[in-house]
């Protein structure tokens, strides 16, 4: 089984070396340590010191050369607007709900629930079901959040 044992940045890998990729959803892309199949049915092993959170275009670097594609599965998702309520009060409330939520200029993302979704609409938000790639706000209390995101060539220390 190959092995994946470092992590790097979109753009800081050399895309013509890939020898694979691997598509994953936003809860599969933070891990140290995890069997994966790739898109093209190989069994890999990725093996990180620590874990970081891969996102869309990183790479991983395998022991006997060339690299993983990262790509960021598309999700079952709600994408909530402001309707009547106004963008800034729904967040409020999602974010009393501790709930993972991805912010667009001018829209909201969350994970699919019906729960969520309907109290939405009770405040007057708009909701509409989508399916594209999440990545969420790590968030103010992330663990020191220093964009690092734990990547071997990053000098960022927080």
């Amino acid at each position: 089984m190959r092995r994946a044992h470092t992590a790097l940045k979109a753009g800081a890998w050399p895309v013509a070396e890939r020898a694979c990729t691997v598509t994953l959803s936003y809860l599969e892309r933070h891990r140290r340590r995890i069997r994966l199949v790739s898109d093209q049915g190989e069994p890999l092993l990725l093996d990180l010191a620590k874990a970081v959170l891969l996102n869309d275009g990183d790479g991983l670097a395998l022991d006997e050369g060339g690299y993983v594609e990262v790509k960021a599965a598309n999700e079952a998702l709600l994408e909530i607007r402001a309707g009547t309520a106004g963008l800034p009060r729904l967040a409020y409330h999602l974010g009393n709900r501790h709930l993972s939520l991805q912010l667009l200029p001018d829209a909201l993302l969350i994970r699919d629930d019906h729960v969520i979704a309907d109290m939405v609409r009770v405040l007057g938000g708009e909701v509409r079901a989508v399916s594209r790639p999440f990545t969420p706000e790590a968030g103010a209390y992330a663990g020191g959040h220093s964009h690092s995101h734990g990547f071997e060539d990053d000098d960022e220390q927080g």
